[in-house]
């Protein structure tokens, strides 16, 4: 079979412990014996994120802003336990964080829903997208530790030469901490109508929720934004199209969408979305069946995996033991990212390709052949279980049928 061409290479960021693992059986069994794979490869794994002092990281986003479209593996984001493993020189940022604060846009969360893996919510029927703004936030924060009594002040001063304006943060009377954040309006406006144009797209109600009544400035600047720009151009297409969009707090967002049926769009802040997303992934079935794609309004995308590195797995696989980890969603990745190069690029047989990747994925676990998480809550009768290579060359056979 002659291999698929390919005509721009793709942002290839290589990254840590299981993942990492998987993300080379994953080229080696499924995209190389098939695609004639270009990438321009940055290994963003945290030795070498420490070795280069996390350019690498500004390298890679570079490159995706140049080429258009990235496909990310998990990373190891640092705490003070990782820097004494790693022997790390700094606690060096969240490497999604620094990405998507240069790409801007908004992340796309959504179930991979296969039969035989029931939601835990009984009511939920239809996937439940999270759109989550990548920009900002905890991941664009500065922080100190408070040593003793004082004051901490916020200040603007004005570029113009005005005069500042301060308020306290907090009269410490003791030691203590203290973080300061920041958004822009132009990346808020750019999140709305990624999601107004998103739900449109793809006809579903959209819901957006923040604290406003708590964060009187901050977050009530999301809701106006959102609020204003859906008077100003989306209300007459959202009507038109029979779609809703419907505001409200966080937490009673919460509640609505536990005792909903699914099937729409949640739209939530960065830190927000980073929670709700592992939670309805997981309440879907599995951390590891969410896909999840960065867009950009400047018209680049980067596709990576929901969840983290899988680090328990990674520590049984360094002692020689078997692992059954689940890589649907590092290969609906690829897949995702192969297929955007494709629509991009005018190669069919690349969208075609794609196509049947995720087809073989679903249908290897439809069939009964599945990891343990799945096969730990599926429905279907005798599942068989796979470790996790065993699991990756069932997808190539399958796959080797659809494209035979």
């Amino acid at each position: 079979m002659a291999k698929i061409l390919m005509k721009t290479p793709l942002v290839e960021m290589d990254g840590d412990e299981m993942t990492r693992i998987m993300w080379k059986m994953i080229k080696d069994d499924l995209i190389v014996p098939f695609v004639d794979l270009k990438t321009e490869y940055f290994d963003l794994g945290l030795e070498n994120r420490n070795a280069t002092d996390d350019q690498v990281t500004i390298d890679s986003a570079n490159a995706t802003k140049r080429l258009g479209v990235a496909v990310k593996c998990a990373t190891i984001t640092p705490n003070a336990a990782r820097m004494e493993e790693y022997d790390l020189k700094k606690m060096w940022k969240s490497p999604n964080g620094t990405i998507r604060a240069m790409l801007d846009g908004t992340v796309f969360r959504a179930p991979i829903l296969v039969k035989g893996i029931e939601p835990y919510v009984r009511t939920w029927k239809a996937p439940i997208t999270i759109a989550r703004h990548a920009y900002g936030d905890v991941y664009r924060d500065v922080e100190m530790r408070v040593p003793g009594p004082g004051r901490v002040d916020l200040t603007y001063t004005p570029a113009d030469g005005g005069d500042p304006q301060s308020v306290c943060v907090h009269e410490f009377a003791g030691p203590g901490v203290v973080e300061g954040m920041h958004n822009l309006d132009e990346s808020i406006t750019g999140f709305a109508h990624a999601c107004f144009s998103y739900a449109l797209e793809t006809r579903q109600d959209l819901w957006f929720a923040t604290k406003d009544t708590i964060s009187k400035t901050y977050d009530h600047r999301f809701k106006d934004v959102f609020a204003d720009l859906y008077e100003a151009e989306y209300r007459e297409k959202f009507e038109a199209a029979g779609i809703e969009y419907f505001y409200t707090l966080i937490d009673d967002a919460v509640a609505r969408v536990m005792r909903s049926e699914g099937g729409f769009i949640w739209a939530c802040k960065n830190y927000d979305g980073d929670v709700m997303s592992d939670m309805v992934s997981t309440a879907f079935g599995s951390l590891a069946m969410m896909t999840s794609v960065l867009v950009s309004p400047h018209g680049y995308w980067e596709y990576e995996a929901a969840h983290g590195t899988v680090q328990r797995h990674y520590y049984k696989h360094l002692k020689g033991e078997k692992t059954s980890t689940n890589s649907v969603a590092t290969i609906f990745a690829w897949s995702g990212a192969l297929r955007k190069r494709g629509e991009l690029d005018g190669t069919p047989d690349l969208v075609r390709f794609a196509d049947a990747l995720e087809r073989a994925t679903i249908g290897t676990i439809e069939s009964g052949k599945m990891t343990g998480d799945l096969a730990r809550i599926t429905t279907l009768p005798n599942p068989q279980q796979l470790d996790t290579e065993e699991f990756i060359l069932a997808i190539a056979d399958r796959l080797q049928k659809e494209l035979a």
